[in-house]
């Protein structure tokens, strides 16, 4: 299994860090899917909040178009070849309070379907036998394609609400092949370290 890799944060502005592979492994309680040193990436507005929470999104789903970093744009934080895309799924309401509750329930739905049920639209970027994911990604907004060679920086999505998600986040991973089901997980940094949960990173 490689050592790790060190990548640039894919994305500008602000963002909330979850489930960071630096306050535990598993990074999301499971080892499946190649998700052990998986980190999540929360985009916020410029006073480190998500969408504010009313009472109506205790109680109901709500449209991801509400969360401000829905449709910012996603970019490469390596150099290398994209591998495999995906951008056909939906973009589905996002679930706080009680909504989460029942939406949690059917993960175990969408686990059984297999990786792509759960990363949703998404981005494969190799380098050197290792493969970045990029996942959540909205609908349509994949911009580039397998074969293409992309520089560090360069947009290739958008951030979106797309398979296994509750808001508009970014889901990242790295793994030892494109098939996450037999893929070793690749541990990773950004820009030399890991951040942990509840960090704001803010990136140029």
């Amino acid at each position: 299994m490689p050592a790790g890799i060190d990548l640039e944060y894919p994305f500008a502005g602000r963002w909330l860090v979850q489930n960071s592979p630096a306050d535990r492994v598993p990074s999301h309680g499971t080892g499946r899917f190649a998700t052990s040193h998986a980190i999540d990436f929360v985009p916020t507005d410029a006073a480190g909040r998500t969408a504010p929470i009313r009472l109506a999104s205790l109680v109901r789903p709500e449209s991801p178009s509400l969360f401000p970093g829905f449709g910012r744009a996603i970019l490469a934080p390596v150099a290398g070849t994209v591998v495999r895309t995906h951008d056909a799924e939906p973009d589905h309401d996002a679930f706080r309070g009680l909504p989460s509750i029942g939406y949690a329930l059917t993960q175990v739905r969408r686990a059984a379907a297999g990786w792509p049920a759960l990363a949703g639209n998404h981005v494969m970027i190799e380098r050197d036998g290792v493969v970045v994911v990029l996942c959540h990604l909205a609908k349509a907004s994949v911009t580039v394609r397998p074969g293409e060679r992309v520089d560090v920086g360069e947009p290739v999505g958008r951030c979106g609400n797309s398979g296994n998600s509750t808001e508009p986040h970014l889901h990242i991973q790295a793994m030892t092949g494109i098939d996450a089901a037999r893929a070793t997980p690749v541990p990773l940094t950004f820009r030399g370290s890991l951040p942990r949960s509840g960090t704001i990173v803010v990136a140029d």
